[in-house]
């Protein structure tokens, strides 16, 4: 018999409302039944309004999470306010003590131990004194670059080494994200950019500590390195123009080494324009793997699908602070 989980959305950015759209579209399955954001042009606003629908929901959005979730009591929080953990755990926390588990796309939870580590201690703490789970998850990190290679290993007897490619035309992709990866600013934008260390993509050392924390490998140094992609030719998207000579997006790699050895290749390149979007996980291993998902895992659609796939998950899982190696396989639910 289907399950119906109370669910309360948190935050409702682009990839927000795009969960707002699929959490109505699941029928019995989902109860929304409250929506948080301190936008003041989306507060007191009906969640039709804000997306654009025909009939009212009766949910309106409200910026006072603690009235919110109160009144609601839900299952659990999908959470998609920022990439950065520092910046917003106490509303993780606020969910956890309303007994809430929570479901987050910020991408430093994915793997929080390392970069965050009196943070991780409090929320895995808070989690499991309200009987609840707290899981960072998406498409990148939480799968393409990260969950797909720990599952790839699944068939091999021995694993020597692992490369994973991903390449994005991020053209094709939300407006927030070009960006993010700095699409039509000058080299010298990037470099000022770059020197933040706020900028590319979130998460790659992340998704390395993920990979060996599954295989149990140890990694006792990780290089990064993030350059720019220059554009070779004009592109315009629906939101920007890239002239020839512009960066075009990034090319962020990161390798984990055991000593000497390197164990793990992780290459991602984001930029407007790439003409050969993919996914390839290759595992080095008995016997080989050779994973390609040809035109890649368009990122906004599966995002949404890892988050809102991930309410059982939390849902079912034991109590404390959990990554996607820690819960069973992703898979979806609620699609008949």
């Amino acid at each position: 018999m289907a399950r119906t989980f109370k669910v309360v959305q948190f935050g409702i950015g682009p990839i927000g409302q795009s969960c707002l759209r699929t959490i109505l579209s699941k029928g019995p399955h989902i109860d929304l039944v409250g929506v948080i954001d301190i936008d003041p042009e989306k507060v007191g606003k009906d969640v039709a309004e804000i997306l654009e629908l025909d009939n009212p929901t009766g949910i309106t959005v409200s910026s006072d999470a603690e009235f919110v979730l109160t009144a609601t009591k839900p299952d659990v929080v999908v959470h998609t306010t920022s990439s950065f953990l520092a910046r917003m755990y106490d509303q993780l926390i606020l969910c956890a003590r309303h007994g809430a588990s929570v479901v987050s796309s910020t991408e430093e939870l994915s793997w929080p131990y390392d970069r965050h580590p009196e943070i991780a201690e409090e929320l895995d703490r808070v989690a499991k004194e309200n009987g609840v789970t707290i899981l960072g998850t998406g498409v990148n990190p939480g799968y393409a670059m990260d969950a797909l290679a720990l599952m790839a290993t699944g068939v091999c007897n021995t694993v020597h080494s692992i490369t994973v490619n991903r390449e994005v035309d991020a053209g094709l992709r939300r407006f927030p994200l070009q960006q993010k990866v700095g699409a039509g600013i000058s080299k010298q934008e990037f470099a000022d950019k770059k020197a933040t260390g706020m900028f590319g993509h979130i998460g790659l050392v992340e998704s390395i500590r993920l990979i060996a924390a599954g295989l149990e490998w140890n990694i006792d140094r990780i290089e990064e390195h993030l350059d720019p992609v220059i554009s070779s030719k004009h592109v315009v998207t629906p939101f920007l123009t890239v002239h020839e000579g512009d960066v075009a997006g990034i090319h962020h790699h990161a390798y984990g080494y055991d000593g000497d050895e390197r164990l793990l290749t992780l290459d991602l390149k984001m930029f407007v324009g790439a003409e050969d979007p993919r996914d390839a996980v290759m595992v080095d291993g008995d016997p080989p793997m050779d994973l390609v998902v040809k035109g890649g895992i368009f990122g906004d659609t599966a995002t949404v699908a890892t988050l809102i796939n991930g309410i059982p998950q939390v849902f079912d899982a034991a109590p404390g602070l959990k990554t996607v190696k820690d819960v069973p396989l992703v898979r979806a639910f609620g699609t008949r």
